[in-house]
């Protein structure tokens, strides 16, 4: 525990000086005292930077979501590529194989992100799942259903780390009072990737290139991006050479002395058996489970019960994610001001959009269990609407972490993020249990009712439990030195040595 007299609640001395004390006070209560330096910045540079890498990541995550649909079917497409035989429970291991990879990488990639840095790790993620998205197409067609779900194993594999990093960055570039706006700037690359993909992935499937082309250019894309981040991306402020000492002054004075070069010890048992980020966690799942089982299933919905062709199928499943795009870039300055203006504290606007978040959907969910067959028009509204909303949650529990332990962020969202995509696993899995008639709008109400019930316990957990301060544990009591040279020092931390030297204790 952190104190002035430099005491533990048990008596014993803690290793955190006065210092770094101070630091983790101004740490919690940062609202933005400092003026932001005006215009385009090297954060947005970076915030910029991760809205394509996220873009990038999801395009690439979900081009097989509508990909299927014409793999399965050549009279949905192009009637001049393969087809394959793959019945509905076959889909769905194929659409969720990719998070048995994506669930192993989550907890060590907030590690190796907070020891060498996101960047290098950023780089690898997105080039090698660019290169086995090219190679889709060749491993379809040489070794059919198995040799797909190895490679999109792989590719979960490699998309493991892109969260946690993400996180790790923002830790680093986002200042306390902009935390929402450009942390949802930069999520909101997820949404923007999901609607570019399903939109063009039916136009793509129809055309004389067929349902490859899909692969071919998401794949070329990401390989595009890589080479923008090798020369443009950046660790941390003190490691961009462009940046203005202002604004670099501005980031530093919100998180307090920084030391990127020394290792902390990651205080596991205090973050598996903290409330607030138990709370995180179950919310983050149940979160997933909704956003998953629509995202994956949607466009065979539409096929089967809205019976809507692939190029009217892929332009409509993008449209719930365009809006949620769009509602973010509302959400996060509202969630900036009400917090900077002190009419709510930050914790009460972290569950008040989290509410807006799951509660929304949910409620949308539940109208749509009980749509008739011919009622596409409602059906599409409701979708939309469940989907849409949903962007609300990336100023709930999606930036909590940073709000509860800025030191072992990119860490947390590993955790939550590796249990939440254990969910993603199972709900496509549970919805091929379920829906043996894909055709049987009744099947379908089973999956909604099921999705409605884990976003309600979701956020009601969130509600009692969770948390917006900094927690005690965040504060590393025994940093680990190494062997490095001291290069990505702050100024500040550098200041603190020089005058007392007992704040080497204090690291990030």
């Amino acid at each position: 525990m952190v104190s002035d007299s430099n005491t533990t609640a048990d008596g014993k001395r803690s290793e955190v000086t006065n210092g770094s004390a101070k630091d983790l006070e101004q740490m919690k209560t940062y609202a933005g005292e400092g003026k932001a330096p005006s215009g385009f910045g090297a954060r947005h540079v970076q915030t910029l930077l991760l809205f394509f890498a996220l873009t990038v990541a999801y395009a690439l995550r979900v081009n097989l979501s509508v990909a299927i649909v014409a793999m399965v079917d050549r009279k949905a497409a192009n009637k001049d590529y393969e087809e394959f035989d793959w019945d509905e429970e076959t889909k769905s291991v194929i659409l969720s194989s990719f998070f048995w990879g994506y669930v192993v990488t989550q907890i060590p990639a907030g590690q190796l992100a907070q020891r060498y840095g996101p960047k290098i790790l950023l780089l690898f993620s997105i080039g090698v799942c660019s290169l086995l998205a090219v190679l889709t197409p060749f491993c379809a067609h040489a070794g059919g259903a198995k040799a797909v779900i190895g490679l999109r194993i792989v590719q979960g594999l490699s998309q493991g780390f892109i969260f946690p990093s993400t996180h790790t960055m923002l830790s680093r570039w986002a200042p306390a009072s902009e935390r929402g706006r450009l942390g949802t700037l930069s999520y909101a690359g997820a949404q923007f990737g999901t609607v570019i993909m399903l939109a063009v992935s039916g136009v793509l499937a129809s055309s004389s290139m067929g349902w490859p082309s899909i692969f071919y250019i998401s794949g070329a894309v990401g390989m595009l991006w890589s080479v923008a981040w090798f020369f443009y991306g950046s660790n941390s402020p003190a490691d961009y050479r462009g940046i203005a000492p202002e604004e670099r002054e501005f980031i530093e004075s919100s998180f307090g002395p920084q030391d990127h070069s020394r290792r902390i010890v990651t205080p596991w048992v205090a973050i598996l058996t903290s409330a607030p980020m138990i709370a995180l966690t179950v919310a983050h799942c149940c979160h997933n489970w909704g956003f998953w089982t629509l995202l994956t299933e949607m466009p065979t919905f539409m096929k089967e019960v809205l019976e809507m062709d692939i190029k009217k199928n892929a332009l409509l499943s993008s449209l719930p994610y365009l809006v949620m795009w769009m509602l973010s870039f509302v959400f996060s300055p509202l969630s900036d001001f009400l917090i900077n203006r002190q009419y709510l504290s930050r914790v009460a606007s972290r569950k008040l959009f989290n509410t807006i978040g799951l509660w929304v959907p949910m409620v949308a969910l539940l109208g749509l269990a009980f749509v008739p067959k011919g009622s596409s028009d409602l059906a599409i509204v409701l979708l939309t609407l469940a989907v849409g909303i949903n962007s609300a949650t990336y100023l709930g529990f999606q930036v909590n972490h940073i709000d509860l332990a800025p030191n072992h962020a990119g860490t947390m969202m590993g955790i939550t993020n590796c249990a939440a995509n254990i969910m993603s696993i199972i709900a496509p899995l549970i919805v091929g249990q379920v829906i043996s008639d894909a055709t049987d709008p009744i099947q379908w109400r089973r999956v909604f009712y099921i999705a409605a019930g884990v976003y309600f316990f979701g956020n009601l957990t969130f509600i009692i439990f969770g948390k917006a301060d900094i927690q005690p544990w965040n504060e590393p009591e025994s940093p680990i030195p190494r062997t490095v040279s001291n290069a990505n020092e702050t100024q500040s931390a550098r200041n603190a040595h020089n005058t007392d030297g007992n704040n080497a204790n204090h690291s990030d």
